[in-house]
């Protein structure tokens, strides 16, 4: 029998390297742009940086992203942006709360009104854009990946039951991801750590993960193993910039892994864990990778030779081995850690498994044994 034709595609123009961030007038290409960032942009000089690269090209700025971009920042922004800003090429400088901030206003609506993109997102369905905004995305920690994904994350706290919901659209693939190590130079160490695990979950969930293919499989083990290796050593040396450089480069292997993959079961548990308990992201979706790593192992063995690559094939409990770095670098893997029951520890494992996340993982006979997660 032929093997099936597989797929890989990404359109995203990527540069890579220190000094990135320069290029930003040229692949602007004289239009006009309206710069989406944080609110520490100002003070920590990135944003009068911004303004002198971009000189009268900036037409606006959007400094007060919240993070875990919510419903009402959204509804509050998105006519006015597109009043204003509606022949202007986004620039989104910051995290994934940024850069998912960006994407969240780049389509317009026939109405006009965030209303219906979010009526559309509850629904499970892909909003009907009639105009859409060019983006460039310049992360600026090194875990996100949405420089590199056509997709947003919005967290619905309005709803009765809050929820995370996710945006998928061709629109929101970047034209230009600029990635630049020296703008994570400055990143505390607890958002360098959750930054870079949040990246490794990426890379993880694209191997244990029914759309993988070969290409998606050596990104993925190139980024995992190249976070596995850097990640130790940043902490203990955060002025690194050939660290820095290196766990960028993996965040964005991984990145453009899971463009293809989408995530599977660890994130599909993190987002209650975000929501309800407060875990911060890169947190939320890695200390249960070890657990599930244990689900995964032995339901399809093409899998688990592409995941022997990560701790090589002398490691008889891989799963036990991701524990011990994780631990290593400050994260307890117990649910209980965070606050979380045994009850409740097994209604997320049971929800998420169902999830649409969730369906992307391997194991499709997957038995939730709380006892091993807590």
């Amino acid at each position: 029998m032929t093997p099936p034709t597989l797929r890989y595609h990404n359109p995203v123009d990527v540069r890579f390297g220190e000094g990135a961030l320069q290029l930003l007038p040229e692949v602007l290409r004289g239009r006009p742009a309206v710069v989406i960032t944080f609110p520490e942009a100002e003070a920590t000089g990135l944003l009068p940086q911004l303004r002198r690269l971009l000189g009268p090209q900036l037409r606006g700025v959007l400094d007060d992203v919240e993070p875990n971009p919510g419903v009402p920042w959204v509804e509050a922004r998105y006519a006015a942006f597109w009043e204003r800003h509606a022949e202007a090429v986004v620039v989104a400088v910051g995290g994934g709360s940024t850069i998912d901030s960006a994407k969240l206003l780049l389509g317009r609506t026939s109405s006009g009104c965030f209303a219906e993109v979010l009526a559309a997102m509850r629904a499970g369905q892909a909003p009907a854009f009639v105009a859409a905004r060019p983006l460039i995305a310049v992360p600026t920690t090194a875990g996100t990946g949405s420089e590199v994904t056509p997709w947003a994350t919005l967290w619905d706290r309005t709803s009765a039951v809050p929820t995370k919901l996710s945006l998928h659209a061709e629109a929101l693939w970047a034209e230009v991801a600029l990635v630049d190590p020296v703008l994570t130079m400055t990143l505390p160490d607890a958002v360098t750590r959750a930054s870079a695990l949040d990246a490794l979950s990426h890379s993880l969930e694209a191997i244990w993960n029914r759309n993988a293919n070969p290409i998606s499989d050596a990104l993925a083990v190139e980024a995992a193993c190249g976070l596995i290796a850097a990640l130790p050593r940043l902490l203990n040396d955060p002025r690194s910039l050939l660290l820095r450089r290196e766990v960028a480069r993996c965040s964005l292997l991984a990145g453009l892994a899971f463009s293809n993959t989408k995530t599977a079961l660890a994130h599909s548990i993190s987002y209650p864990l975000t929501l309800r308990f407060g875990v911060p992201h890169g947190i939320a979706c890695s200390f249960p990778l070890p657990l599930v790593w244990s689900m995964a192992q032995g339901s399809d063995p093409g899998r688990d030779a592409v995941l022997a690559e990560v701790f090589g094939p002398q490691e008889s409990n891989p799963a036990g081995a991701l524990r011990a770095f994780l631990e290593s670098v400050g994260v307890d893997c117990s649910f209980t850690a965070y606050g979380v029951s045994p009850e409740e520890t097994a209604g997320i494992l049971r929800t998420a498994a169902h999830g649409a996340r969730g369906q992307n993982f391997i194991n499709s006979h997957l038995c939730v044994n709380p006892t091993t997660s807590s």
